[in-house]
């Protein structure tokens, strides 16, 4: 069982940017971020294979998020920059043991507790 730690959220004014982190306790082939708003779904943010040579977003964040990862340290990495107020949301890391990134979080063997985002417009 792999456990997965956030760190990183807190509270930016529009425009501003944060890096998240996502410390993982073994190696986890595909990794992604997920987030969350109040009423809202969990929605996909974006994901990366193993190598990070594969990396794929959400709509709404391309050009201003990456994805990156760590694997001497097991650890994911999520930049936001520009950010929104709409961005909002408890993000989450996830993971699974496939070498495709999958959009569905139901595809997701393994899940972090989240981090708090919020932007002040």
């Amino acid at each position: 069982q792999v456990q997965l730690v956030e760190s990183g959220g807190g509270l930016v004014q529009a425009g501003d940017s944060l890096r998240l982190s996502c410390a993982a306790s073994g190696r986890v082939f595909t990794m992604a971020w997920f987030r969350q708003a109040p009423g809202k779904e969990r929605e996909f943010v974006a994901g990366i294979n193993y190598s990070g040579g594969s990396t794929n977003y959400a709509d709404s964040v391309k050009g201003r998020f990456t994805a990156s990862r760590d694997n001497a340290k097991n650890t994911l990495y999520l930049q936001m920059n520009s950010l929104k107020p709409e961005a909002t949301a408890v993000y989450y890391c996830a993971g699974r043991h496939a070498v495709v990134v999958s959009k569905g979080h139901y595809d997701y063997t393994y899940w972090g507790q989240g981090t708090q985002v919020t932007v002040s417009a």
